[in-house]
């Protein structure tokens, strides 16, 4: 079972916690993480890129000169694909490209997210991370202290004073325990805990 010391947010220990070997300490497969993310990107995609077709360009559908006797090619009307201001011939459609992995999968994937960054020491956890106000610089100043760069903080409720803080701050950021998933886990360089939320993500994988 995996030890954390529990961290204050001037970087003092505090106490520790026990992590769930079974969510925190799960045999980590690249080729099930690789599944999740691509499902992932891909349901992000907004599948909007279209063309216009023959039947959507406006013209006239009058053609264009007589069928046969002027030696030219057998024209329909100016809509034509061939012709310049034409309609496109292959060009893409709005689609989605959304799909579903299993369910389980996703959890299980979420797990080796979680243990990876434990087996590699990139996850920190606090007691909690309070600010008086919304206040950038304070915030920027706390992560300075704690040495944190590219980091995903997973909180337990609503905290407006952080989430507000936090949303100018390029390399950073916060997500509720319900709202965690492996792409941001896996993308960031420390994944941050604060202790509340350990027991939401626990209840979430059980």
């Amino acid at each position: 079972m995996p030890v954390f010391d529990v961290l204050n947010i001037k970087g003092e220990k505090v106490s520790t916690v026990d992590l769930v070997d079974s969510i925190f300490d799960v045999p980590v497969k690249s080729s099930v993480l690789h599944d999740v993310v691509t499902m992932q990107l891909a349901n992000r995609r907004a599948g909007t890129a279209a063309v216009k077709h023959r039947s959507d360009v406006m013209g006239s559908g009058r053609k264009l000169f007589k069928q046969k006797g002027t030696g030219r090619a057998r024209r329909g009307d100016i809509k034509s694909p061939l012709l310049r201001g034409g309609g496109s011939i292959f060009g893409p459609n709005p689609r989605s490209y959304s799909y579903k992995v299993p369910k389980k999968v996703r959890k299980l994937a979420l797990k080796m997210a979680l243990s990876s960054k434990c087996q590699e020491n990139q996850l920190v956890v606090l007691d909690q991370f309070g600010l008086e106000e919304v206040k950038t610089k304070k915030f920027v100043e706390v992560l300075n202290g704690l040495n944190l760069k590219k980091a995903l903080i997973v909180i337990d409720a609503e905290n407006p004073n952080l989430e507000l803080s936090s949303r100018n701050v390029p390399s950073v950021k916060v997500l509720r325990c319900e709202g965690l998933n492996v792409y941001d886990v896996l993308n960031c360089n420390t994944l941050v805990l604060l202790e509340p939320s350990i027991e939401g993500i626990e209840r979430r994988l059980a």
